[in-house]
């Protein structure tokens, strides 16, 4: 399917030179011996449409051991969402999935009333040379499915629309774009795409959602004269239609969706729209109400202040 044009924005007209509300620089942290870049959320921003949490990992290479290795831990009251561009995740959960992820395929998790999981490097392959590129990020629960029960889903890649044309190619994750709609269920009004592009292309970003955000990955990309580097989020104004223009071979992801219904409180790994709920997961991880992961049982990540 050929991608749709669209007019470039009118020199001098300040709803074009605007199209760009805010950009964030990710911060780095540690999750287990391996370290993510951190854009959402931060103190400016909490949320992008319902994604709450946005994390790049990698890329990295692993020559002998290392790679991730993030011990069992709860949520609540959101899902996780794993998306790699290169290697693979082991993950496991207290529903009993097991599941490796793979490049362009999908892992989505939903804690709601409360899960346990682990992300892991094989065994079998802990010796051996590989690499690790992705995003996990995290979506907020409407205020109605925050005590949904738990669940877990694993999309292949051959799930997702991939629309293509001759300099650019784009897998929708979630939602609908460009005529398309994926079939990954979603909480609400979600949009998610990983975009490949062509240096010298062009693609059209229209006003879909209230809330859209555009992260770099790769490459170099020009929106309305200014040049953005890898590794920044550029949050998009609500309403504005813009275009993309590839400076080299680029690769982003375009995500949104409608605003969530109110904010949320985050503390570690727990995301709820009341600090009663927090406090009741708190004491629920301390002693040890959320189950565990069958067959890897004999580690954890304590509550942070534990001892």
């Amino acid at each position: 399917m050929t991608l749709p044009n669209q007019p470039d924005p009118i020199p001098g007209d300040e709803q074009s030179i605007n199209a760009i509300e805010q950009v964030i620089v990710p911060r780095a942290h540690d999750i287990g011996n391996f370290e993510v870049r951190r854009a959402l959320p931060t103190k400016s921003r909490q949320m992008v449409g319902p994604f709450i949490f946005w994390d790049q990992m990698g890329p990295a290479e692993f020559l002998h051991g290392g790679g991730i290795d993030v011990r069992p831990h709860p949520h609540i009251g959101l899902s996780t969402v794993t998306y790699l561009l290169e290697g693979e995740v082991y993950h496991r959960d207290s529903l009993g999935s097991d599941m490796i992820i793979k490049p362009e395929e999908l892992n989505w998790m939903t804690a709601g009333q409360g899960i346990v999981h682990s992300e892991r490097e094989r065994p079998e392959v802990k010796g051996t040379p590989r690499s690790l590129f992705g995003i996990q990020s995290w979506v907020a629960l409407p205020i109605h499915m925050e005590e949904t029960a738990p669940a877990f889903e694993h999309y292949g890649n051959d799930k997702m629309p991939v629309i293509t044309d001759n300099d650019k190619r784009v897998r929708l994750i979630a939602g609908s774009l460009y005529g398309q709609t994926s079939p990954v269920n979603t909480a609400s009004e979600t949009l998610y795409a990983d975009i490949s592009l062509n240096a010298g292309s062009v693609l059209p970003v229209d006003p879909t959602h209230e809330e859209r955000a555009i992260y770099t990955l790769t490459g170099r990309i020009e929106i309305n004269g200014d040049v953005f580097e890898p590794g920044q989020l550029l949050v998009l104004r609500a309403g504005d239609a813009l275009t993309v223009r590839a400076k080299d071979n680029a690769r982003i992801m375009l995500f949104g969706g409608e605003p969530m219904d109110g904010p949320r409180h985050i503390w570690w790994n727990f995301v709820s729209s009341s600090k009663e709920r927090i406090e009741q997961a708190k004491e629920d991880w301390r002693s040890m109400k959320f189950g565990s992961v069958p067959g890897d049982v004999e580690e954890f990540i304590p509550l942070p202040g534990m001892s």
